[in-house]
């Protein structure tokens, strides 16, 4: 339910706050004083665009904040707990700040918010219905989503839309695969013969780089035995002069204290030198001259080098470039069972799509007949007795598979008898389109599940008896939730439970508008000027106050 709203520097209201409780809010005023205002502001908060009329003259910025009891609003407040944002008391804030320069920051709960996220939470709290409201319900979409959540069948329809788009998707997958057929089999044929060459040689992981290394080992075998020779027979020469210098440095007649370092030094220097000797013994024994390994390493190379030249890749990448290939080949090959899979998938989700549309389409035609039997009663208190009203289901042409369902929905009326029933559009003329339209706004109401419903100027082109039954309509939906109604008739006014009059006022140097909640004698004034006219008399006085009595019980 909305609490409040304080609105700041918006349009031509300098700062206004007004509370609202259960039941049946009404805002009236005098052409002109800005009675939609209000509603505008709260439009804001649930992410309506602004721009820079937002503000009011002279003023930096518009701030508007509604806050909303959820108590009775559990789709709103788990909306809220599913991010984060609610509150230890169970409320919620919405609060929007509009600069004289067009920028805009939106807040629920205090933190940052985008317009998208306020206009979802919005569509959780409030269902705002305009004075032009009509003009969208002369669209089938709008006839149609209405028709679902009167049924209770909007999960259903998202349901129907998921598996369609899904559906739609899979199709042109499969389109796609099924008209590239000739340019994968040139492509499959070639990857064949390119990883039936690599495979025949194998080439591994590494490999390339191993062959380079003992290639130059077996090229060079000659001259790295002879180079290996000379330096053992250096060790061993090394090891004989070694062996003099200690034998002269141990004489005796040599102070101990001055030799004693240089002894050591020498003594390393033989291990050292005989480790060395052991090390190329060891790599001399290594080498191998082995020609016809050397031809046969080289032959490897220069084949893997003109494949690699081939692919136009690296010898070294070859392994890598050869797994690629394969993997290609192989999702090639299998593009058979790939189409196969796609086409099991498709069969799937028509069955399934048949399986919900059928299921929503037999929530429309019976809530169909529950919504005409609503509307022509209340269109029948409304003045058009002979009115008939209808929906209609006509057949959605083509294949594939309707986001819409298997059928399309338009509202059929008739407003003389013997007439030919036809679209909203062409049958009604603007007064009775008024009507039509608040009297399938009310007839779906009837399943709304926000818990305030705004109703701005909705009865105009309305009068007499007719507007005190728009009354007695909007205060009875008010028993289950929060109404809140911009109305210029008095009828209308007289069967509201709180009343908000707006009143604009100017001086020379700005106009401004004053948000004021009138007490039982005020109301009696306001009703008597929306009946009487300016002029209020002791007649229209008089008037007003047996309204609300009559409304009242007294």
């Amino acid at each position: 339910m909305l609490k409040e709203i304080i609105i700041k520097d918006f349009a031509i209201v300098d700062a206004a706050t007004v509370e609202l409780g259960t039941g049946m809010t009404v805002i009236t005023g005098e052409t002109g004083a800005g009675k939609s205002i209000m509603l505008d502001a709260l439009g804001l908060c649930v992410g309506d665009r602004a721009d820079t009329r937002t503000v009011r003259p002279g003023a930096k910025k518009a701030d508007i904040s509604a806050s909303f009891d959820l108590r009775d609003t559990p789709a709103a407040a788990q909306w809220l707990q599913a991010r984060a944002l609610d509150t230890e008391d169970g409320d919620c804030l919405l609060r929007r700040v509009v600069s004289a320069d067009g920028r805009s920051k939106a807040f629920i709960n205090g933190s940052p918010a985008t317009l998208s996220d306020c206009a979802a939470l919005g569509q959780l709290l409030v269902d705002i219905h305009s004075q032009h409201a009509h003009q969208s319900l002369l669209r089938s979409a709008t006839q149609r989503q209405l028709l679902d959540a009167y049924a209770g069948a909007e999960p259903l329809a998202d349901a129907v839309k998921v598996i369609a788009t899904n559906h739609k998707g899979l199709a042109h997958d499969y389109a796609r695969i099924t008209g590239q057929s000739d340019a994968d089999n040139a492509r499959r044929d070639l990857l064949a013969y390119q990883v039936s060459e690599l495979d025949e040689i194998a080439i591994g992981d590494g490999e390339f780089s191993e062959l380079e290394m003992e290639y130059k080992a077996l090229s060079n075998a000659d001259f790295l035995l002879d180079s290996s020779r000379q330096a053992i027979e250096g060790c061993e020469v090394a090891q004989d002069r070694i062996r003099l210098l200690k034998k002269l440095i141990d004489d005796d007649r040599h102070d101990e204290r001055r030799v004693g370092n240089l002894r050591d030094l020498l003594t390393s220097a033989t291990i050292q030198i005989e480790e060395a000797e052991q090390e190329l013994r060891h790599y001399s024994d290594g080498l191998d001259l082995d020609p016809q390994r050397l031809n046969i390493v080289e032959s490897r190379l220069d084949t893997m080098n003109k494949l690699a030249k081939k692919h136009r890749v690296l010898p070294e990448a070859l392994p890598k470039h050869h797994l690629a290939l394969s993997e290609e080949l192989a999702a090639l090959s299998g593009g058979e069972a790939l189409l196969a899979d796609l086409q099991q998938q498709l069969d799937q989700l028509r069955r399934d799509y048949q399986t919900a549309a059928a299921k929503l389409s037999k929530a429309r035609k019976q809530a169909a007949k529950k919504l005409a039997t609503n509307v022509v009663n209340i269109l029948s208190q409304l003045g058009m007795e002979r009115c008939q009203f209808s929906v209609q289901f006509p057949s959605i042409p083509g294949n594939e598979l309707s986001t819409r369902g298997s059928e399309d929905v338009a509202f059929s009326i008739s407003t003389n008898p013997g007439s030919d029933a036809g679209p909203l559009a062409k049958i009604a003329s603007g007064g009775e389109l008024s009507r039509i339209s608040l009297a399938l706004q009310v007839a779906a109401s009837e399943s709304v599940t926000v818990p305030t419903m705004i109703f701005d100027e909705v009865d105009v082109g309305i009068g007499g008896g007719v507007a005190e039954v728009v009354g007695t309509l909007l205060r009875k939906l008010a028993q289950s939730v929060q109404v809140i109604c911009v109305t210029h008739l008095g009828q209308v006014a007289a069967q509201g439970q709180q009343h908000v009059k707006v009143s604009k006022g100017s001086s020379d140097k700005a106009t401004a508008i004053e948000l004021q909640q009138l007490t039982a004698d005020s109301r009696v004034d306001e009703i008597a000027r929306m009946v009487g006219g300016i002029d209020v008399t002791d007649s229209s006085l008089a008037h007003a106050k047996d309204m609300l009595e009559r409304v009242n019980g007294h």
